[in-house]
């Protein structure tokens, strides 16, 4: 397996993020939206405070990157 080929592949994998960011709009802003409350205030942010939040993002971008019609 050649370098330039997996620098490729990576390189079309980033180009297609902001239009997977653009699709999950809504989970990305209600995981900032978590993040920044657990964040706030004099409590340290825990691991897990927005798993939820997070998972949904996650599966959210698995959607938008998967190959094939959506």
């Amino acid at each position: 397996m050649s370098g330039r080929g997996v620098w490729l592949r990576a390189r079309a994998r980033l180009r297609r993020f902001p239009a997977a960011l653009a699709a999950c709009g809504d989970q990305a802003a209600a995981y900032g939206r978590c993040v920044a409350a657990a964040a706030a205030g004099p409590a340290e942010l825990r691991r897990d405070a927005c798993l939820e939040e997070f998972q949904a993002l996650r599966e959210c971008f698995a959607r938008a990157v998967r190959p094939g019609p959506r």
